[in-house]
C-alpha cells in the first residue's frame, strides 16, 4: 500500500468515526485536531522544533482514542441515548471540558515547562477563559504563548458549539443548551453554530490587523486578539498590555474586550448594522450605564484619594472598568496600588459580569438588569395604594419578553447559587492560606467569574489546596454552576445504572 492510500484510508476512518461516532468519541476526535494547531507557528519560530513533541504526542492519543471509543461504542449504543434531555446533554459538555483541561495541560508536562499541577492550573486558566497564570511569562517559548491564547479562544466558543458544526437533531439542541447557549441565531443549531463561528473568526481578523497597523507585531497581535475576544486575559507580555505604553493599542483592546463580553445575537444585528435594534436590547442598555457610572465612580476616586490627574484617572478608570467589566483581566496598571474603595467596585464588576450567551463570566448583565427590575417592581407594588399588578418586560436581540415566573425563578436560583459558591470558595482560600477574607474574596471572585486578576495570594507558592479551589471556582463560574452540578448527578446515576445493570 502507497502512502496515498494509507492517508486515504486514515482520512476515511476518521470521516466515518465523526459521521457515526457518539459525542465522547468526537470530543476526543475534535480536542485531539485542536491541540496540533499551535505546530503551525514552528516554520516562524524554528528554534522552537524540538517542541514539537510536546503538542504531537497528546494529539495523536486523543485522535487515535476519539476513534477507538467511536468505533466500539457503535456497536451497542442505542441511537437514541444521548438525545433524551438537559440532563443527558449536561454529563457529554462536563466530560468535554475535563478532558480538554486536562489534555491541555499535558504539553506543558512533556516539555518540561510545569509541573503538573501548574500546567493543569495554566489549562484550566486557558480553556475556562480566566487567564490568571503563575507561569514565567517572559521566558516561555512561543509555541506555549500560543497555545495559551488558543485555548482561550476556543474556550470561548465553547467544546460544544464547535461539536454541533458537525452533528445535528434533538442532540444537538441537548449539547448546545447544556454549555449555556441561551440564543438560537438561525433556524436550526448547526447554522447557528457556523454562524457564529463566521463571526468570531470575523472579528479575530479585523482584531489582529488592527493591533499590527499601531505597531503590535503579528504574533502579538493574533494572541492579544485571541484573549480579548474570548475575554480572558492571557498575554505574552510581563506587564500585560501596560507594557506597549500605547493609548491607540488600549483603545483596540477596549473594542475588542466589548465585542468579546457581547451576546452572539447582538453581535449579528452588529454585523448587519442593524444599530437602532442592538441599542434597544435592555442588556446593552444597562452595560452602557454601567460603564458609565462606574468609570465616573473610580475616576473620582483616583482623582481626589490618590491626587491624580482628571485625564489620567479617567484612562485609567474606563480601562479597568471594561476590562474587569468584560472579565477579562488585561491590566494596564498595579491594582495593589489602589485604594480600598476603587478596589471594591471591581470586585462589584467583576461579579457583574459581560452578557448572557457570549465569552464573559459573572453573574451576567441580563440577569442583574432583571434582579433591579424584580426587585424595583416588587418595592412598588408595595407602596403603591393600589392592588395593581404591573407586567415586566425587557428586550432581547431577538426582540420583547416577559419577565414572567420562570424568568424570575430561574435568575434568583442562580444568583443564590452564585452567592453560596462565593462564599464557600472564599472561606476555603482563607483556610488553606491563612489569608484575610478580603483578599481570599478578591482572589476567588477573579477566578470564578473568569476575570484572572490577582492580588498576589496565588502564585508558585500557593498550596495545592488552594489551586485546586481555584480550579475548581474556574469551571463552575465558566459552566455557570448548574451545569456541573447536573452532570455529576448525571455521571453518579449512570455508574449505578451500570453496577445494577451487571447485578442483574
Amino acid at each position: 500500500m502507497n502512502l496515498l492510500e494509507s492517508r486515504k484510508k486514515i482520512l476515511n476512518t476518521l470521516k466515518d468515526s465523526v459521521s457515526r461516532g457518539n459525542i465522547y468519541g468526537k470530543v476526543m476526535l475534535l480536542i485531539g485536531a485542536l491541540m496540533i494547531i499551535p505546530i503551525i507557528i514552528i516554520p516562524f519560530y524554528p528554534h522552537e522544533l524540538k517542541h514539537i513533541y510536546s503538542f504531537a504526542i497528546p494529539s495523536i492519543i486523543s485522535i487515535l482514542s476519539g476513534v477507538a471509543v467511536c468505533r466500539a461504542k457503535n456497536r451497542g449504543v442505542k441511537s437514541h441515548e444521548w438525545q433524551s434531555s438537559l440532563q443527558e446533554g449536561s454529563l457529554p459538555v462536563l466530560f468535554a471540558w475535563c478532558y480538554g483541561i486536562f489534555m491541555g495541560a499535558i504539553p506543558f508536562v512533556i516539555s518540561k515547562e510545569l509541573p503538573f499541577i501548574y500546567a493543569l492550573f495554566e489549562s484550566t486558566n486557558g480553556w475556562t477563559t480566566t487567564g490568571m497564570t503563575i507561569a514565567e511569562v517572559g521566558s516561555m517559548p512561543k509555541i506555549f504563548l500560543f497555545h495559551r491564547s488558543f485555548m482561550q479562544y476556543c474556550g470561548g466558543l465553547g467544546f460544544m458549539l464547535m461539536i454541533l458544526m458537525l452533528i445535528s437533531g434533538k442532540q444537538s439542541t441537548n449539547l448546545f443548551n447544556a454549555e449555556g447557549h441561551p440564543d438560537r441565531l438561525m433556524p436550526n443549531i448547526r447554522q447557528t453554530g457556523r454562524t457564529i463561528f463566521l463571526i468570531y473568526n470575523g472579528f479575530l481578523i479585523f482584531g489582529s490587523l488592527l493591533y499590527i497597523f499601531f505597531g503590535m507585531s503579528a504574533f502579538d497581535a493574533l494572541c492579544h486578539t485571541m484573549s480579548a475576544l474570548s475575554t480572558a486575559g492571557f498575554t505574552t507580555q510581563v506587564e500585560s498590555i501596560g507594557a506597549y505604553q500605547s493609548f491607540a493599542i488600549e483603545v483596540i483592546t477596549i473594542l475588542l474586550m466589548l465585542i468579546g463580553s457581547t451576546n452572539f445575537a447582538v453581535l449579528l444585528l452588529l454585523t448587519r448594522l442593524q444599530f437602532k435594534k442592538i441599542l434597544r436590547v435592555s442588556e446593552m442598555r444597562f452595560m452602557i450605564f454601567v460603564i458609565i457610572l462606574f468609570t465616573f465612580l473610580i475616576a473620582l476616586g483616583l482623582i481626589f484619594e490618590m491626587k491624580m490627574s482628571v485625564g489620567k484617572g479617567v484612562h485609567q478608570a474606563l480601562f479597568s472598568v471594561v476590562t474587569v467589566l468584560t472579565t477579562t483581566g488585561y491590566s494596564t496598571v498595579n491594582y495593589l496600588e489602589w485604594t480600598p474603595f476603587a478596589v471594591f467596585l471591581l470586585v462589584i464588576l467583576m461579579n457583574i459580569g459581560g452578557s448572557a450567551g457570549s465569552t464573559a463570566g459573572g453573574i451576567k448583565l441580563l440577569r442583574v438588569y432583571l434582579m433591579i427590575r424584580i426587585s424595583h417592581a416588587n418595592i412598588k407594588e408595595k407602596l403603591s395604594p393600589s392592588n395593581k399588578i404591573t407586567v415586566l418586560k425587557y428586550y432581547r436581540a431577538q426582540g420583547k419578553e416577559l419577565i414572567d415566573n420562570e424568568v424570575i425563578s430561574d435568575t434568583l436560583t442562580f444568583i443564590s447559587c452564585y452567592a453560596m459558591v462565593i462564599v464557600t470558595g472564599t472561606l476555603l482560600i482563607t483556610f488553606f492560606e491563612k489569608c484575610s477574607l478580603s483578599d481570599a474574596l478578591f482572589e476567588f471572585a477573579s477566578v470564578f467569574t473568569t476575570v484572572g486578576i490577582s492580588n498576589g495570594l496565588t502564585s508558585t507558592t500557593t498550596s495545592t489546596a488552594t489551586l485546586i479551589v481555584e480550579m475548581v471556582g474556574m469551571l463552575l463560574g465558566r459552566l455557570e454552576i448548574m451545569i456541573v452540578f447536573i452532570g455529576i448527578r448525571a455521571g453518579i446515576s449512570k455508574i449505578k445504572n451500570k453496577i445494577r445493570d451487571l447485578r442483574g
